[in-house]
């Protein structure tokens, strides 16, 4: 069996923020539908408080809650308590989709542990310099390169100017 792939989506702004009380701080839809078509058919990885701020399995996908607190268990989402653990039901998930790649959406924590082994990365780098209390581990951007850019205005939808871009692992 071949292991699909580990692909990170995140949105951040310029100063790396992912997050402010829970939430995504700023409003992008043209972001979401984005989210929703690269997480379409696949297994996702989160934390328990992306699982929180979104507050529902997503229709189209398979959940993936890590946590460590045994009394979590919500329907519609499989548990898991380490990161090993994740990524083994994923896998196993992603074999019963028919899925190509795991997608890992958050939050912090999450996305730390996954770095070291992601092959690509779906940013939309929001352009402003949100406050929030979240922010998106550091990591080399040596070790990828950019296969695509789109950059977005702000408008009807899009609180701010934002750009897509996907980087593959070197």
């Amino acid at each position: 069996m071949t292991v699909p792939p580990l692909s990170i989506v995140v949105a951040l702004a310029e100063n790396g923020v992912i997050g402010r009380g829970n939430a995504l701080p700023w409003r992008l839809r043209t972001d979401l539908r984005r989210f929703r078509d690269l997480t379409w058919g696949k297994p996702m990885i989160m934390g328990r408080k992306c699982w929180d701020a979104i507050g529902r399995p997503l229709p189209g996908r398979a959940t993936v809650l890590m946590t460590r607190d045994p009394g979590v268990a919500p329907e519609g989402a499989h548990v898991a308590r380490s990161w090993e653990d994740a990524k083994r039901t994923a896998q196993h998930l992603a074999a019963t989709m028919g899925a190509a790649e795991i997608a890992v959406v958050g939050g912090a924590e999450i996305y730390r542990l996954a770095l070291p082994e992601t092959s690509r990365m779906h940013l939309t780098r929001v352009h402003d310099l949100t406050p929030g209390d979240v922010v998106f581990p550091a990591f080399r951007a040596d070790e990828f390169r950019e296969t695509f850019r789109e950059e977005h205005p702000a408008g009807e939808g899009d609180q701010h100017p934002f750009t897509f871009i996907d980087l593959q692992r070197r």
